[in-house]
């Protein structure tokens, strides 16, 4: 009786530690999950490694990308993915098969994940939303399922790797729409078909995942108000609005319109009650203090959002430096260095 006791303890403690384990796990889980996202897109990243470029940490030693950022606060990785691209260094490679490896790699670094589609074989911003060449003839039903196929396709991919994102996009910078003509924003409708079939296709993958409808311009009220009204009246299914914030671009300092953007993250998050984010930043890499300054008023205008519901802060190729990329928005300096402004991420 006494040995059969003894089991009986020794079963109980054994129960209650895998439990005690379990409940851990959760814990932690919960708590990376509830966190504040502190990002870079680094879609660029493979083809700067591939044509040699180097990275350097400030005592200049040779260092790992991805291992610099996450030096300085950055938790979170987000890749674009092109359906059919081209090698071209500027406006090609972000395949399916890139992505995924970029995925694995930052995740085995400890970085969330998050997957940014644009529908396209390149860049889709407010400019362009051209359909993949394989997608050109087809009528809009077609389109429907592609679009289904793809966020699926690559979805699948990434879990069979052991990722699965934290968020995902659906479109990317979509205030006229996308799949144009077919899904512009003078099709509403159709529009909204093609967002919810990425929305279920994601959502089958894992219910978890957070989708993205992502916006330019995040100081600019009345654009978003008419793109997410419209959503609304046409039933898209999503869990966060996107925003971008590029002050240069239009030609202002941050703080002619920082207001204006905490203004609009509260309102979308009251008016629609979603969450938001901040999915792309950036700023002159030759003004590295004003850059900085800025990343810190919008890290901060993001975390003031009511009910925890301002998610994060992505910077988008913060690494691009110039002399490879041709792009004025890195925070990388000519020696290879991260510039000073990404220490904003660390506070």
């Amino acid at each position: 009786m006494k040995k059969n006791i003894i089991l009986l303890s020794l079963l109980l403690v054994a129960i209650q530690f895998v439990f005690s384990c379990s409940a851990g796990t959760k814990t932690v889980e919960k708590s990376k999950a509830n966190s504040f996202a502190k990002g870079a897109d680094v879609g660029w990243l493979p083809q700067m490694e591939a044509t040699g470029y180097q990275f350097y940490d400030a005592d200049g030693s040779k260092k790992d990308c991805l291992q610099l950022l996450k030096d300085r606060g950055i938790n979170t990785i987000r890749l674009r993915v092109w359906v059919n691209p081209s090698k071209n260094k500027a406006s090609g490679h972000c395949s399916k098969e890139e992505t995924v490896a970029m995925a694995v790699r930052a995740q085995k670094m400890g970085m969330r994940i998050m997957i940014d589609f644009h529908y396209s074989d390149s860049w889709a911003d407010p400019g362009k939303q051209t359909k993949p060449l394989e997608w050109k003839n087809h009528t809009f039903s077609e389109l429907l399922n592609d679009v289904y196929l793809h966020t699926e396709d690559v979805l699948k991919a990434l879990k069979q790797s052991g990722v699965t994102p934290e968020w995902v996009q659906i479109g990317n910078e979509i205030p006229g729409g996308m799949l144009w003509p077919e899904g512009s924003t003078d099709n509403f409708n159709q529009l909204a078909q093609l967002l919810n079939k990425g929305y279920d296709a994601t959502k089958a993958i894992d219910k978890n995942i957070k989708v993205i409808v992502h916006l330019d311009e995040g100081n600019n009220s009345k654009k978003f108000r008419w793109f997410f009204d419209n959503a609304k009246a046409n039933n898209v299914k999503y869990d966060v609005i996107g925003m971008s914030y590029y002050p240069f671009w239009i030609k202002s300092d941050y703080k002619e319109n920082i207001g204006d953007l905490a203004n609009n993250l509260n309102d979308m998050s009251a008016r629609y009650n979603k969450e938001v984010m901040i999915v792309e930043v950036g700023g002159d890499y030759t003004l590295e203090q004003n850059t900085h300054n800025m990343l810190v008023a919008v890290i901060k205008a993001v975390k003031a959002v009511p009910n925890n519901k301002g998610l994060g802060v992505i910077y988008w190729e913060p690494q691009g430096e110039k002399s490879w990329s041709k792009y004025q928005l890195s925070a990388w300096k000519s020696d290879g260095k991260p510039s000073m402004a990404l220490d904003a991420f660390k506070e």
